[in-house]
């Protein structure tokens, strides 16, 4: 018992959990529930819940993985799922045939509550247990969908027998009057021989044991409504007086529990520590070296890690280098084709100048031919007239 609170195991749960702290005024709800709502599946997971601002990101409801189980509800035939987290509700979704249990990956798995306006997601310590709670997920949801049916199957045969007796069909209740016939008919049977038999009285007797028939029923369900009312009734006042006997238990286990807590504190005192405390010791040296190669191991792959990530700068860094110098390259190559191209220009304009300074050179040598042989020719006819003369 804490500061006006007392702390119970609910039923059904796996494991081992912690105790769930309920006030005293919840304890007669939860008392009240378990008499008709049974866990049947227990698992336990991470629960999210989706941000209804950005409908998007997840936000964690508890810190660590609690119990999530499936309940069945036999008086309302209803499959719910629950997890508390100490006193507070975290998951109370009531299966409908609509829902869908979606896989995300491996560990992970989600399912949108209408009434509830949300989208509840669990993470899972292994594809295993993921797999079992999605198939009892699937399993639940049919049992839900045959419920409804079933119960849309019996309103439809308890609404048939007043879709029958419509209000434009009820007869006038039975009468002495309406049976035997009133005195002026009793005294004139004969006034009209050619008119059929009255069928009314027939009806009307017909509607009355319809109309008792459907009281019978009616009562019989009321009867086995107050039974269940009060066969709840007596398990809620037992449920009470159980209530008050754990009370002076745990008062008493709490005493006992503060004694023994005093007894073992002058025992740790003690100089002389006992064998249990020796192997526990023992173990908990062994877990810590454990940790620690394992925190050493962690470290060393940080070593390599970082080794890696140096290494992998240091090839950025040549990768860098070699870019930009085949970027230089290609800014020489590009200047010399441009040079090449202008050389080869000029080479082209060169190679036309001496062509016409060919062609210019033979014309001047043909033209000297023929003036040399002009002077030949005029040589020869001087000398021919200087030989005559």
């Amino acid at each position: 018992m804490q500061g006006g609170e007392l702390v119970i195991r609910l039923p059904g749960r796996s494991r081992s959990p912690p105790a769930t702290t309920l006030r005293y005024e919840e304890v007669h709800h939860f008392l009240f529930l378990s008499c008709r709502e049974q866990p049947i599946y227990s698992t336990r997971a991470h629960v999210f819940h989706i941000d209804p601002a950005t409908k998007k990101n997840w936000v964690p409801t508890s810190k660590h993985a609690v119990t999530v189980s499936y309940f069945y509800d036999s008086t309302r035939n209803v499959y719910r799922i629950i997890s508390l987290d100490g006193t507070k509700a975290i998951i109370n979704s009531t299966i409908t045939p609509n829902m869908t249990f979606t896989k995300t990956s491996q560990k992970f798995g989600q399912w949108a509550d209408s009434r509830a306006n949300t989208v509840y997601g669990l993470g899972f310590s292994s594809e295993h247990h993921l797999m079992k709670f999605a198939e009892k997920f699937a399993e639940f949801k049919e049992a839900a969908r045959l419920a409804k049916e079933k119960s849309q199957e019996k309103m439809e045969l308890t609404s048939t027998p007043s879709q029958e007796s419509a209000p434009g069909d009820i007869q006038p209740p039975l009468t002495p009057e309406s049976i035997n016939g009133t005195d002026d008919e009793r005294a004139t049977p004969d006034a009209s021989p050619t008119s059929e038999p009255r069928t009314e009285p027939l009806q009307n007797a017909l509607s009355l044991s319809h109309s008792s028939a459907i009281n019978k029923h009616w009562e019989a369900e009321l009867e086995a409504l107050k039974s269940n009312n009060a066969k709840l009734t007596a398990a809620l006042l037992e449920s009470t007086a159980n209530v008050k006997q754990w009370k002076q238990q745990l008062a008493a286990y709490q005493e006992e529990a503060e004694r023994l807590h005093k007894r073992v504190t002058e025992l740790e005192c003690m100089s002389g520590q006992t064998n249990v405390i020796k192997s526990h010791k023992t173990e908990l040296n062994h877990t810590i070296e454990e940790l620690e190669s394992t925190l050493k191991a962690k470290e060393e792959e940080m070593e390599r890690l970082k080794d890696e990530v140096e290494n992998a700068n240091e090839l950025q860094t040549q990768r860098d280098s070699i870019a930009q110098k085949l970027q230089e390259t290609e800014m020489r190559n590009q200047d010399l084709e441009s040079q090449l191209q202008e050389v080869e220009t000029r080479l082209e304009s060169s190679q036309l100048q001496q062509e016409a300074f060919r062609k210019n050179l033979r014309t001047l040598l043909e033209i000297l031919d023929g003036k040399i042989f002009e002077l030949t020719e005029l040589r020869d006819s001087l000398a021919k007239l200087a030989e005559c003369s």
